[in-house]
């Protein structure tokens, strides 16, 4: 039987490290840690993130704002926003919630964010630098996901580990991190053949791929550390992950829950960046 990998304990715990660190920002540099979220469309999904973000925030003793913009904004709109962001000495993160309208270039939205706010790690110049092991901001899941094994004492040197999806968000920069601490690192995804021969291999198996129970206990071999990082919502309306908990529970040594394992550092994590970024720059300007 699985011991279970806590994420919401762990993220309260770096959560109230996160806020004396805020606090002591603050009363040393006189700077508060800004984010500013911006949402396009009535995406709800993305609603409730960007609420869970701004709350956050408040509990850190951050500086929040959110600018909720609509459906039919043209990009040029946004990038102007972006650009008027960009120069705001009170906003450190600036953080472009996905997915945008099909009528707006993702990758040019991305780009136009300045490098030292990009607390989500997608602005290629970060991506590069984490390519290079030498980077300010990671990915917030992937991040969180780093953090959970740290936590819970599970060593990656040396170990197998595969990840399942290759998303540019997840995937990439998550077997990039594997890596860089000393794993052994497969990619697999949709062309993969035998799937299931290469994660019976894996001593640590991260789930990336957007399908609820895709990861069954025939797939994962005897005491693996199990990470899933996908929520999916069923017909019923209940929540589960990519991997089938109930068939490889039994079979891994340590199991993330859905819900409560990877979600709850994925915010953790974007509190993480955005008190680096300010501290950065307390460091630029109070030299």
């Amino acid at each position: 039987m699985a011991k279970i990998i806590d994420g919401k304990a762990i993220s309260a715990k770096i959560r109230q490290e996160i806020k004396i660190e805020t606090e002591k920002l603050i009363r040393e540099k006189r700077i508060t840690p800004g984010l500013a979220v911006i949402i396009v469309g009535e995406d709800p999904a993305s609603k409730v993130y960007v609420r869970n973000k701004r709350l956050a925030c408040e509990g850190a003793g951050m500086y929040s704002v959110v600018h909720e913009l609509p459906e039919t904004t043209e990009e040029e709109t946004l990038l102007r926003l972006i650009d008027k962001l960009n120069s705001d000495k009170k906003i450190h993160g600036i953080l472009v919630q996905l997915p945008l309208p099909p009528h707006i270039d993702e990758g040019r939205v991305i780009e136009s964010i300045s490098p030292e706010k990009d607390v989500d790690a997608f602005h290629p110049v970060n991506v590069g630098k984490i390519t290079l092991g030498s980077y300010d901001f990671l990915p917030c899941t992937p991040a969180g996901v780093m953090t959970l094994l740290e936590e819970s004492g599970i060593e990656i040197g040396g170990r197998d580990c595969v990840v399942i999806g290759r998303s540019n968000i997840v995937g990439k920069p998550q077997a990039l991190l594997l890596l860089e601490k000393n794993g052994t690192v497969t990619i697999c995804h949709s062309k993969t053949k035998k799937l299931a021969e290469i994660t019976r291999r894996a001593d640590i198996l991260v789930v990336a791929v957007g399908r609820p129970d895709f990861v069954n206990g025939e797939m994962v071999k005897e005491g693996a550390v199990v990470i899933d990082v996908g929520i999916n919502r069923k017909a019923d309306g209940k929540l589960t992950g990519d991997v089938d908990f109930a068939s490889v529970e039994p079979k891994a040594s340590y199991i993330t829950p859905v819900p409560g394992g990877v979600g709850p550092m994925t915010i953790t994590m974007l509190l993480k960046n955005t008190l680096t970024a300010a501290t950065k720059y307390a460091e630029m300007t109070c030299r």
